[in-house]
């Protein structure tokens, strides 16, 4: 049993709005978010795996909580244009979270994804980073290539959003779990805005037990599969990004999907 509170919070950090329950909790807010506002959820676990909706037009999520809290910054400006113009919109809005069921952890699925993933540190995973995002422009950010949005043929506003790497050789993209998983497949959606992007020919996977792996690409826009020998990891990264001859300089990832199951199995 755990003991969870939802908060809307305002820019000085004051509750507007809270709601408390076990183990499951809803929040229904009346109000237009301002500038500063924030989502919080409290748990009276120190961690744990959790299903939350920070919005009911972004819908349930399942992530993996390393402390007894998340904070989750409504966007607004530059930040929002990477989602849905429906979320976070009107004067009445839906938060809701709970703890998963045990079967929902231990099913074999895409551990990378995480629509809650947000720029900067956090205790909320999978958890995407990179040395570098185009001018530092949301709808290019790391954490785009594990929000779902398969949508690749163009690129910009929602729901075109991917991770830019402005042209740097040495670009480096990093995906956390924040525990130890088990893996065994991989899908990649390389952006596809031909001719404006150019791709991907070969990249090296680096995983965190210290094996390498190099994944031969083709220039398409569907997913690409790769299946992988077992390996218990923590993270892992795309490294040595070897681009096309073709003349367009704009490579950039949609998505990088990652399945497996969980080595560490909830009571």
């Amino acid at each position: 049993m755990a003991i969870l509170t939802l908060k809307v919070l305002n820019e000085k950090g004051n509750t507007i709005s809270v709601s408390r329950a076990e183990d499951e909790v809803s929040l229904v807010y009346t109000g237009a978010y301002r500038k500063g506002d924030k989502v919080v959820l409290e748990s009276s676990l120190s961690e744990g795996f959790y299903v939350v909706s920070v919005d009911d037009a972004l819908g349930e999520e399942l992530v993996y909580l390393s402390k007894g809290i998340f904070t989750f910054f409504v966007p607004f400006e530059e930040q929002r244009i990477c989602y849905s113009p429906k979320l976070f919109s009107g004067e009445k809005h839906l938060i809701t979270a709970r703890l998963a069921w045990k079967e929902e952890v231990t099913a074999y699925r895409n551990l990378a994804r995480n629509r809650l993933d947000q720029h900067g540190e956090t205790n909320c995973y999978p958890h995407a980073v990179a040395n570098v995002e185009t001018r530092g422009e949301s709808v290019f950010a790391a954490k785009n290539a594990i929000d779902g949005i398969k949508e690749n043929r163009s690129h910009g506003e929602w729901p075109y959003g991917s991770w830019g790497i402005n042209q740097r050789k040495d670009a480096v993209w990093r995906l956390e779990f924040g525990r130890q998983v088990e893996i065994d497949k991989l899908r990649i959606y390389l952006r596809a805005d031909f001719p404006h992007d150019n791709w991907w020919k070969q990249v090296t996977v680096h995983f965190s037990d210290g094996s390498l792996l190099e994944w031969r690409l083709m220039k398409t826009g569907r997913g690409q599969s790769l299946e992988i020998e077992k390996r218990k990891v923590e993270w892992l990264q795309l490294e040595n990004l070897v681009q096309s001859e073709e003349p367009s300089p704009f490579p950039a990832l949609t998505q990088l999907e990652v399945y497996g199951v969980e080595t560490i199995i909830p009571s």
